[in-house]
């Protein structure tokens, strides 16, 4: 069933990794649940200590997010250049949130909780901008 008004489309979130996917996906399910499906190549490949991630999904509740170690050949360039925009229902969820994301990070959020907008970066460098 869905929403009147509703864009018959599912959002998600494509990031490329560098050699790290399962790592962050795997990350990323015990913040958001759901189910995860990786996809490697069938033999090593050079410049990978791992077999590298050719594709990745998680698909949970409230989120979409798809990966690869495979990248550009310009190389991975983490920046401000995108983020992760999640809306949150209130402010203790998305402080539940900012904690998962968080995890194993040395410097953390230290906002304001009650803000309309807060914007954190994770261990990957990946942006997320939380609404309420």
């Amino acid at each position: 069933m869905t929403a009147p008004n509703c864009n018959p489309f599912v959002s998600a979130v494509f990031l490329t990794f560098s050699g790290n996917c399962k790592e962050a996906l795997t990350f990323y399910q015990s913040c958001f649940g759901g189910t995860l499906r990786l996809e490697t190549f069938e033999k090593g490949l050079q410049g990978y200590a791992e077999m590298p991630i050719v594709s990745a999904s998680l698909v949970a509740e409230s989120i979409v997010i798809h990966g690869s170690d495979l990248v550009h050949n310009e190389g991975r360039i983490p920046g401000n250049h995108m983020a992760i925009f999640i809306q949150c229902i209130d402010v203790k969820v998305r402080r539940a949130l900012i904690q998962k994301l968080e995890f194993n990070k040395k410097i953390l959020f230290e906002g304001n909780y009650n803000e309309k907008l807060i914007e954190i970066t994770d261990v990957f460098d990946v942006r997320w901008v939380l609404y309420v």
